[in-house]
């Protein structure tokens, strides 16, 4: 899914943004679900990317970790650039290995879309406000002002990460899919 969003979703104008269709999508889901191949180089590209963001929702407790959930959310409330770089690799640090290690990828893809976002429509900000929901929630459920503002800090973090991506993973993150 995450090679394929990353060869063409840098060329695709709006991804993350428009829904695949749900009948395919709930198709598809199932059949991932139950081990059987799927080709999804055969469907819109917005299956792909629909089918990853439920992915990501569906992972428990979030790929961020809803226990470190206040803490994401106070790290957009810290001093300059490089404060926030460092607390955010001090989280990484405490996320399961497999987290860090799909974080990489998703963040390479969202970077590469971001470069060509003066073709395909998708800046940072629009990125962040499509995938942050995807990426963490909080614990508990509250009242729609107070997911609502969360949800705004939440996209601003995914929108820092993927402007300072290089300088949060490394600058090998570019090419974490090779020559594809």
């Amino acid at each position: 899914m995450l090679s394929l969003l990353y060869q063409e979703g840098p060329s695709t104008e709006g991804i993350f943004r428009r829904s695949g269709s749900a009948k395919t999508c709930k198709e598809l889901k199932e059949k991932l679900d139950s081990g059987a191949e799927v080709d999804l180089a055969c469907e819109s590209i917005f299956v792909t990317a629909s089918l990853f963001k439920d992915f990501l929702r569906n992972i428990p407790g979030s790929i961020l970790s809803s226990q470190l959930c206040d803490k994401w959310v106070s790290v957009m409330d810290q001093g300059n650039n490089e404060e926030k770089i460092k607390s955010i690799q001090r989280l990484i640090e405490q996320l399961p290995r497999a987290n860090v290690v799909l974080l990489r990828y998703i963040f390479g893809v969202l970077h590469g879309i971001e470069m060509r976002s003066e073709e395909n429509q998708m800046n940072a900000f629009n990125l962040a406000i499509c995938i942050a929901p995807s990426l963490l929630w909080p614990p508990t459920s509250s009242s729609p002002d107070i997911e609502s503002e969360f949800t705004k800090k939440i996209s601003s973090l995914v929108q820092f990460l993927t402007e300072n991506c290089c300088r949060i993973f490394g600058d090998e993150i570019t090419s974490l899919f090779g020559e594809i």
